[in-house]
């Protein structure tokens, strides 16, 4: 292990590491996703009592229960607005990398910026207005990134021209950053209004920017459903998991429709005393099977008794929502966006947990599915309701060993980097807080001697 710890391709994914985390925007974007911890939790706790209390599990609560609405709220506002809060935090932890002097107003300005790309308005027949949320969520935030970028640099761009309002230093601060702010949110807003109606003339209103992006990384991968297809449809979309761009939710309106028609048949099947049978696009749910997209409940619990107190608290809050195979709090809390050593086994245990799958299919092992299950259920529950089968709930759990096998050695490189880094941050404050007390040693000695005297 220590030598594959020494070899050529970690010390190289360490440099890389180290390089991004020279760059400002990146180590913003590392910061932003990390301080969405807290949102995302909640998030993830409602979203898991909508799932245990409806009518998909115990069904304490019908599907029309007020309660059940209620309780869809904190998740509507979390979750599924969750690149609303990556805007936000990525805009403020860069402008501050940016050393701009308002960051907190850079920040609401991309907001700005984002709701005019991404909140795009719908007109019922009855002439009510409301804001189309779909890309509020998960799937417009890599948009989000580029326009976080964009609108920082632009008020960078303002400030180091002085192309502003100024007021007198005798108005308070917080009127002068709002009056400061006032022509590079002009030029923002003219920016990401203009490309708005490009793309919206261009289309005929089809699409929108993020409605756009999404259908022209969609167009490629529409064709891959076969077994070596699914393979690589899926490897895709970690990939774009790891640059900040919602992979599966690219996938699951190509995959989905042809999942659905899959299962459908078995039950036709099913129904008439026929032997169900396996459909490539089945191995689609093996991408997550194990805490969400990239299998990540075997690193939620490595790092639960990790020495590093970073990876020890994310993978103490992410195990009951990974369970629930929801890994946003540990995707964000790692981070494994834009980090080399975690991103390599994020893709890479995708394929081997679906290799294993399609192993299990052939030797009949693995029953495929003949019930549609659409839910999101805890390991082992969906798998068990959409075949009632024992043996597809079990692989469930299953699945933990090779996925883990995977994870292991590259958590063990990531945490050691974590546990130096936190030793080094420990001795800082250590080494400022002995500085500080013989200050306040001297001054005391001083004080002492001036009252002798």
């Amino acid at each position: 292990m220590e030598r594959f710890f020494n070899s050529k391709l970690m010390i190289g994914l360490q440099r890389a590491g180290q390089g991004l985390g020279n760059n400002k925007f990146i180590t913003a974007l590392q910061a932003a996703m990390m301080s969405l911890m807290g949102i995302l939790m909640v998030g993830a706790i409602f979203q898991i009592a909508m799932s245990v209390l409806g009518p998909t599990m115990f069904g304490v609560l019908s599907a029309k229960s007020i309660l059940l609405a209620y309780l869809k709220i904190p998740f509507q506002f979390s979750m599924n607005s969750m690149s609303i809060w990556v805007v936000l935090f990525l805009g403020f932890h860069y402008a501050k990398n940016l050393k701009m002097t308002a960051p907190i107003m850079n920040a609401i300005d991309a907001l700005f910026g984002f709701w005019i790309v991404a909140g795009g308005l719908l007109v019922s027949k009855t002439g009510t207005i409301s804001i189309d949320t779909t890309y509020l969520g998960a799937q417009g935030m890599f948009i989000g990134f580029v326009v976080v970028w964009i609108s920082v640099r632009v008020e960078k761009l303002c400030t180091d021209k002085n192309i502003r309002i100024n007021m007198p230093d005798a108005v308070p601060q917080f009127l002068q950053d709002g009056f400061a702010s006032i022509v590079p949110l002009l030029f923002n807003a003219v920016i990401f209004l203009s490309a708005s109606l490009l793309v919206t003339i261009g289309t005929a209103g089809k699409y929108n920017i993020c409605s756009g992006f999404m259908e022209l990384l969609a167009i490629p991968l529409s064709a891959l459903t076969s077994t070596v297809g699914i393979f690589v449809l899926c490897i895709l979309g970690a990939l774009l998991w790891t640059f900040g761009i919602h992979g599966t939710m690219i996938l699951v309106p190509i995959v989905m429709p042809l999942v659905i028609q899959a299962v459908s048949e078995n039950a036709a099947l099913q129904a008439a005393g026929k032997p169900v049978v396996f459909a490539p696009v089945m191995l689609f749910s093996f991408m997550a099977v194990a805490g969400g997209t990239g299998n990540t409940l075997p690193l939620a619990l490595m790092a639960m008794r990790s020495k590093s107190k970073q990876l020890s608290a994310v993978g103490k809050l992410s195990v009951i929502p990974g369970w629930f195979k929801i890994n946003e709090p540990m995707t964000f809390g790692i981070p494994i966006m834009y980090n080399p050593i975690m991103s390599i086994p994020f893709v890479l245990n995708i394929p081997v947990v679906m290799l294993c799958a399609l192993i299990l299919y052939k030797i009949g092992f693995l029953t495929p599915g003949w019930i549609v299950i659409t839910a999101i259920l805890s390991m082992g529950f969906g798998s068990y309701l959409s075949t009632l089968s024992w043996r597809n709930a079990l692989t469930d759990y299953l699945m933990l060993i090779p996925s883990a096998l995977i994870w292991y050695p590259f958590f063990k490189v990531y945490e050691k980097q974590l546990i130096a880094k936190e030793a080094a941050v420990a001795a800082q404050e250590k080494q400022t807080v002995t500085q500080n007390e013989i200050k306040a040693s001297i001054q005391e000695d001083d004080v002492d001697i001036e009252g002798e005297v």
